[in-house]
Formats: structure tokens, C-alpha cells, sequence
């Protein structure tokens, strides 16, 4: 290419600024990007990323410094052209969610000579079938978007942008593409973005999982309070000396959870309600009420706080369940296991077609989330702009949204000075960035959403805690005070279900975890110990909770399978059905191309 071969810039960023009320979210940032080089941006949530691809995407205009662009022969472009050579999968991704995949996927197209011609919907559907199969998409591709998995809507958006592609001399913005995202899919992007890369493209990677980016940049930029701190060569960069510049320090600790499952405690009064919250916010959880143990021989297990027998609806088959007081246990599998269905499942956001669910022995009915809070359940879906936050509303007024008793005075009015005196301390307690409650969520980083989405239901002290994705495209820092908060949550008697597509997170804080293929439970993976082993007080022919009395020993499922030891690697393999998944020495099948469950952060 002529503009690699001078050596010049196909992007060139000058002294970028850009404040919000304040906030300086860019501080003069100056970098390049040339042609065939794929250049990483990491930083934690509030760094200036975000803000940094919607000044590049001319959403926002900066307060001051430039952008330049330039074409295949070296020349600045300027206005929709230099917007031509510019494509974007935006962290919201920007999709219509009233509209089909095709509908969304053809609005930003040049329709040239067919604009006059009829249109042909069989083939503009095999054409987007075309474009998501190698990204893992088999889903109806006429259905509104709203009605698919986060995970298959970031397969539309990164399909839709490189459907766009026009110009080899082209810049990639990528913002968490693989958020979502199993690690065979998340292989197949890296595929298409290298290639894209060798054809003479420029890519901005912006990504939390740093394994990641030392795999697939040749450079890094790191930001810290919208400043460049960073700006080196991939290979001169090594995993821990990158989260010291993103974190600005050491790394931060990730609190290991008390692995409540492995052995199920001394009997727990779970049948006891557990209040609404009348703490204030800055006590502490109080601890779960354990009885001192037993002997090993008469250590009874604990009555489950959360039971599902037989839950079927929107992709599930007959999914069994229990969860003790004080336990974190996690749902896995590949995109389209059904794994991402179980929590609305058991909250009602999604009608069960069969099935029953208990809270503390008491039944739920189907498809009533107001019944499932009442009874001391919270849910934070996957979905952090379309389902679990009013983004125009500021942080306080979500944190109390499901509760405002305690705030209501004579003829319903809000004693607003109460209310922000609450918010204030969630904000301090849960470490929110910048600590203003009064400050619109959606103004808040992605992490600093979640934390404010979390504190909303920890306030109320629930009895059963189903997260959805609780990390997703959340910085080191953020992830590790989340993890914080679920062992909190945990600590305090709460059943926690966490589904999740990221495998190091389910191996780091649960104590077992069930693996989803078609739908089914095909495997459960405990942590310390083999699933086959009994637990305490529980007989060896005795079924283990969640399996049925016609089921086989969990170790033996799915054709003999043996389960193992719950590990990252473990999880992976138990989602791909392969043999020997634990870490019993045997040797694994290995995975199909392109194939598996997320890995977080793995290695090179």
C-alpha cells in the first residue's frame, strides 16, 4: 500500500480534550495508528475510552485538538469521506432493538443500482446468515434484536461493521467486541481482525481482558483519568506490569469466596425471613447465623433457600436446582446452551413452560417478578441499558427504585434529604467513581452501572441473588470490588446464581458450577473435591442436589463423563462435552476450531 510504504499515519490524534460537568474524560491525548497494525487501548472504567471512540465516531466534539484521517495515497480526508474510512462496534453496540438482524444490519448500507429494484427478503436473510455464521450465529435472523442473547447481539453489531467494509485503508474501532463473547467466537474476530489488518487496515482494540490484547496487539495505549499514561510496543509489555499502568498501582486483590459448596455448612436457619434492609449503608453485612458444627457423622446439610425441580421455558429442558444459604453457585456453557435463560427463568422476567421454583420453601408463581421480589429475590440481567437501569435517571434514584418505604413520609411524598443521605453512603461503600449519587447512571462508567445496579438490591438484603453477565466489559478494579460485593452478599445468607460466559470468573467464585449443552445440565463441577465424592451427610446413593433419583452419579453423566474438580480449564472442556474435563490426569479431547467456552484473560 502507497500510505505504508511512506510510513505515515491513517490516523492521526492530536491533543484530543473533551470535558463533561466535572470531568475531563480526555486530557490531550495524542497518538497514531498506521496501516497493517492493530493498536490495543486499555484502561479502567471512567479512563476516557469510551469517550475517546465517540469523539472518533463524531458523536461528541472535543473541546479542543484534532483528528486527521488519511487516504491509501497519503492525503487528509475530511467529512463524510474520512467518516467512510471509519467503522465502529460501539461498546452499546447501536442497534435498533425493534428491528430484525436484517433490518439493522442493512439500514447503513449503499443500496446503488438496487435502490429502484424490488426488494428480495429470502436473499437478504441467506445474505446476513451468511455474514453471522462465522461469528457462531444460528438464531432466527427475522427476529427483533431485543428478543436475542447479549451475546448474539454483539455478533449482529460486529457482522454489520465488517459488512461495511469499502476501503482496504480503513480504521476498525472495536469497544468490548468480545464482551459476550465464547473464546471460539472471540478466536474467529481476532481471525477476521487480523486479516482485515494484513489487507492494510488500521484497528483500535479496546478490551478489559488484557490476555487478549497482548495476543492480538502489535501496540498498547493505556489511558488513566483521560490521560495517555502508556504508549509501548506489545512484546515490551508483560501482563502484570500492564495492570499496574491500568490500575495506576499494585494489582488489585480478588477476594476469594469462602467455597460454601464444596461442603455444605452446619444447618442454617434458612426458613427464617430475612428482613428489608434497617441498616444504615456504611455497617456491615452481618454474618450468616451458623450454628457451631457437629461432628463430621451428624452434619446435616442446610434446607435450600432456592429450589427449582424440572424448569423448562425459552430454551431450558428440565433443569433441577438447590441452593444452600451462603452459597455462590454458577451456570455455564456455550451461547445457545441455554445457560443465559436460567436466572429470567427462575425471576419470571422469562414464563416457564414447566417446572416449579421455591424461595425458603415457598412456591413461586410463574412468570411474576413483582411475587419473586416480594419474596426477597434479585435479579441483575445481562442487559445493563435495556433491563436493569433508567440510564436518564440519576444513580439515587435507581438505588432506591424498588424500594422507597423507608423514604415515604405523609401522602406518599419523598423525603428527598433521607433518600441522598442513603445514596451517599452506597456510593462510599460500594466505591462508586466520581462519588456522586445525584450524578444521570448513564454519565457512570460501565463498572460504576453495576456497582450502583448491585448496591440497589444488597440494600434490600435478599434472600436469593441471580446475576446475569455480572462483569461484563468491567475493568480489573471494578470486576474485583464486584466479586467484593457477591461475597458479601453470599456472607450475609444469601443463595447467589451467577451465569456467566466467563469461565476464570465462575471457577474463582463459586463453589460448583453447572455446565449447559442443548439446554440440559450436562455436567456439575465442584470445587476441592470430585463430584462423584458424597458430601457431608449425604449418603453415596443418595442423588446430590439438582439431580434426579433416575439420573446417574453426577461424575458419570453424558456417557460416562466425569466431571472433576472445578477449574477454568475444566469448565471449557465440560462445555464442549469432551472427555476427562477435570483435572484427573487424563488425557482431553481436543476442542473443534473456532469452539468453546469463554476463558477469561487466557494466555498466549
Amino acid at each position: 500500500m502507497a500510505l505504508a510504504a511512506t510510513g505515515q499515519a491513517l490516523l492521526e490524534v492530536r491533543g484530543l480534550t473533551r470535558s463533561f460537568p466535572g470531568v475531563r474524560a480526555l486530557d490531550r491525548v495524542t497518538f497514531d495508528v498506521h496501516p497493517r497494525e492493530v493498536v490495543a487501548l486499555v484502561g479502567q472504567n471512567g479512563s476516557g475510552k469510551s469517550t475517546l471512540v465517540k469523539v472518533l465516531a463524531g458523536v461528541l466534539a472535543a473541546d479542543a485538538g484534532s483528528v486527521r484521517v488519511r487516504g491509501a495515497d497519503g492525503s487528509l480526508l475530511a467529512g463524510a469521506d474520512a467518516l467512510e474510512r471509519l467503522h465502529f462496534i460501539h461498546q452499546d453496540l447501536g442497534l435498533i432493538p425493534t428491528l430484525s438482524t436484517v433490518e439493522n444490519l442493512d439500514l447503513g448500507r449503499r443500496l446503488g443500482a438496487r435502490a429502484l429494484a424490488p426488494i428480495r427478503p429470502r436473499a437478504e436473510r441467506r445474505a446476513v446468515s451468511e455474514l453471522i455464521t462465522p461469528f457462531g450465529g444460528s438464531f432466527d435472523v427475522g427476529a427483533p434484536v431485543a428478543a436475542l442473547t447479549a451475546a448474539q447481539q454483539r455478533i449482529v453489531a460486529i457482522s454489520r461493521a465488517l459488512a461495511g467494509w469499502r476501503h482496504a485503508d480503513n480504521l476498525l474501532v472495536l469497544d468490548e467486541p468480545t464482551a459476550a463473547l465464547p473464546a471460539g467466537e472471540a478466536q474467529r474476530l481476532f481471525e477476521a481482525v487480523r486479516r482485515v489488518a494484513r489487507g492494510g487496515a488500521g484497528v483500535i482494540f479496546i478490551s478489559h481482558r488484557l490476555d487478549e490484547v497482548l495476543e492480538l496487539a502489535d501496540r498498547i495505549l493505556v489511558l488513566r483519568d483521560g490521560r495517555l499514561v502508556a504508549d509501548a510496543p506489545a512484546g515490551e509489555v508483560g501482563h502484570e506490569q500492564l495492570v499496574r499502568l491500568v490500575a495506576g498501582g499494585a494489582p488489585p486483590a480478588v477476594r476469594a469466596p469462602a467455597r460454601a459448596s464444596a461442603r455444605p455448612p452446619a444447618r442454617v436457619r434458612a426458613a427464617e425471613p430475612l428482613p428489608p434492609a434497617r441498616l444504615r449503608p456504611d455497617e456491615p453485612l452481618p454474618p450468616a447465623r451458623v450454628r457451631p458444627a457437629e461432628p463430621a457423622l451428624r452434619v446435616r446439610p442446610a434446607e435450600p433457600v432456592l429450589a427449582a425441580h424440572e424448569l423448562a421455558g425459552a430454551g431450558v429442558v428440565g433443569l433441577s436446582l438447590e441452593i444452600l444459604p451462603g452459597e455462590i453457585v454458577g451456570v455455564g456453557g456455550l451461547v445457545g446452551s441455554g445457560h443465559e435463560q436460567v436466572a429470567d427463568l427462575l425471576f419470571g422476567a422469562a414464563r416457564r413452560s414447566g417446572g416449579r421454583v421455591h424461595v425458603a420453601g415457598e412456591p413461586l408463581p410463574v412468570g411474576d417478578p413483582r411475587a419473586a421480589i416480594r419474596r426477597g429475590v434479585a435479579f441483575v440481567p445481562a442487559d445493563r441499558h435495556g433491563a436493569a437501569a433508567v440510564m436518564e435517571m440519576c444513580a439515587r434514584e435507581n438505588l432506591t427504585l424498588p424500594w422507597l418505604a423507608p423514604h415515604r413520609r405523609r401522602l406518599g411524598r419523598i423525603d428527598l434529604a433521607h433518600e441522598r443521605s442513603e445514596a451517599r453512603g452506597w456510593a462510599e461503600r460500594v466505591g462508586l467513581s466520581p462519588p456522586d449519587p445525584d450524578r444521570t447512571l448513564r454519565l457512570f462508567s460501565g463498572g460504576n452501572q453495576q456497582k450502583v445496579i448491585l448496591a440497589r438490591w444488597l440494600r434490600m438484603r435478599p434472600r436469593v441473588l441471580l446475576l446475569e453477565e455480572p462483569t461484563q466489559g468491567v475493568d480489573v478494579g471494578a470486576k474485583a470490588a464486584i466479586h467484593s460485593l457477591i461475597c458479601d452478599a453470599a456472607e450475609a445468607g444469601a443463595a447467589v446464581l451467577v451465569s456467566s460466559s466467563d469461565a476464570k470468573e465462575l471457577a474463582l467464585l463459586c463453589g460448583r458450577v453447572l455446565v449447559m449443552r442443548a439446554g440440559r445440565v450436562a455436567d456439575e463441577l465442584h470445587a476441592g473435591q470430585r463430584v462423584d465424592e458424597p458430601h457431608a451427610g449425604q449418603r453415596v446413593d443418595e442423588p446430590h442436589a439438582g439431580q434426579r433419583a433416575d439420573e446417574p452419579p453426577a461424575g458419570q453423566r453424558a456417557g460416562g463423563l466425569n466431571a472433576g474438580t472445578l477449574t477454568e480449564a475444566g469448565l471449557v472442556r465440560a462445555s464442549l462435552g469432551l472427555q476427562g474435563v477435570g483435572d484427573s490426569g487424563r488425557a482431553a479431547a481436543q476442542p473443534p476450531a473456532g469452539a468453546g467456552m469463554r476463558p477469561a484473560d487466557e494466555g498466549r
